[in-house]
């Protein structure tokens, strides 16, 4: 049988998702977890992979089982069992060809910028009280939308087929002291949404222009764009799979 697991984790203690030699990843707290309650090997294939230190309001994974029994209680029991960094919100039988990273349709992140000291979210927003020209920065914003080359966002020396993505959202609002940017896509290449946010910030405070971000894109040229802003800023808030696929009564 094929299981969804459906979480949420702040990554502050974490190197990201993905197991690594010499370093503490949910992946890997995860999958003990999983193994010692279970009392089965469970390895678990995400949506994705988030780098070091970003969060998750919601992430899937994938992994199979022979039997699982009641599962509410083995939510429950997973909860009790994992840190509180990191809580399973459900369990759901999916078919068993159905894959948490290929048949996900849209990925969507959100990037967080506090306008004022906020001790209470130290650890998930990004402290910058410069004043930015939110509107220019939603000028920018737009040139990302439709499907384009993103290599000037992507981290060198990535190990990808394509820098294509399909960006289908791209925006900034500001609520109450905060500055929030939401950006949804197809895919995202390693490092692209912290390289994208820091290349508008630069737009919202005149460094650069909106005929510098066309440049950028055009040049795929990584070193061109912003620096990277800091990790615990961003977090991956909604990843959507069709509809009836976590509707599967198998």
């Amino acid at each position: 049988m094929r299981y969804f697991v459906q979480f949420s984790y702040l990554g502050t203690a974490y190197h990201g998702w993905q197991k690594q030699p010499n370093a503490t990843t949910v992946q890997e707290v995860m999958e003990r977890c999983f193994t010692t309650l279970l009392q089965k090997p469970v390895e678990l294939v995400a949506a994705g992979r988030t780098d070091t230190g970003v969060h998750a309001y919601e992430m899937f994974a994938h992994f199979d089982i022979d039997r699982l029994g009641d599962s509410e209680s083995v939510v429950n029991r997973l909860n009790s069992f994992l840190p509180g960094d990191i809580a399973v919100r459900k369990l759901i039988s999916v078919a068993s060809d159905t894959h948490a990273r290929f048949s996900a349709l849209q990925r969507t992140y959100r990037y967080t910028i506090a306008r004022q000291k906020d001790p209470f979210s130290l650890q998930t927003t990004h402290y910058s009280n410069h004043n930015y020209d939110v509107k220019s920065m939603n000028k920018a914003a737009e040139l990302l939308l439709g499907q384009q080359d993103f290599e000037c966002f992507s981290k060198s020396k990535t190990d990808v087929k394509t820098f294509i993505c399909d960006v289908r959202y791209a925006r900034w609002e500001e609520r109450d002291h905060q500055l929030i940017f939401t950006i949804s896509a197809d895919r995202f290449l390693r490092n692209m949404v912290r390289a994208v946010v820091g290349t508008l910030l630069d737009v919202g405070i005149g460094k650069k222009s909106l005929k510098d971000v066309k440049t950028i894109i055009k040049n795929k040229d990584r070193s061109l764009a912003g620096v990277s802003v800091p990790a615990k800023g961003l977090s991956l808030i909604r990843v959507q799979y069709p509809e009836e696929m976590l509707h599967h009564n198998g």
